[in-house]
């Protein structure tokens, strides 16, 4: 047996009330600091594993440094080129070396139970300066 209305091909038939959706707690807002791989919000540290709440975390830095030891580029097409004037003399230019420094920087942030650790690769003393200051600004919203 069917009542009137039952049917969905009935042109009368009144659809089922929608539930309310309920509003987001507290929208994160914009990015305000990106640290790597990290979006920082006023609430929220955004990481590829998930959401970390801002306040009452904790963050640290940690830089790691090496120097490498290679020949420029330029040394390398100076003795190809010298080879086809003076042969012995143009592999002199081999000897030449440049110090390049590289490392990288980790920043980890932990709250309660949840922690992420970025590594930013780094060229320079500047770049190393940034990250930090950059972590010195979360530091102060988090203290908030």
């Amino acid at each position: 047996m069917t009542f009137p209305g039952s049917e969905p091909s009935d042109p009368w038939s009144v659809p089922a009330p929608q539930q309310p959706v309920p509003p987001d707690p507290v929208a994160p807002g914009p990015v305000i600091v990106q640290i790597g791989d990290m979006g920082v919000t006023s609430t929220v540290v955004h990481t590829p594993a998930g959401d970390i709440p801002l306040a009452g975390s904790t963050w640290t830095v940690q830089d790691y440094w090496h120097n490498e030891q290679r020949i420029p580029t330029w040394a390398i097409v100076a003795s190809i080129v010298g080879f086809c004037v003076l042969t012995v003399f143009s592999l002199l230019f081999l000897l030449v070396k440049v110090t390049v420094p590289r490392g990288t920087v980790q920043v980890t942030v932990t709250n309660a139970t949840r922690q992420y650790v970025a590594r930013i690769a780094v060229t320079d003393q500047a770049q190393v300066t940034y990250v930090h200051q950059q972590v010195n600004y979360v530091r102060s919203l988090a203290a908030l």
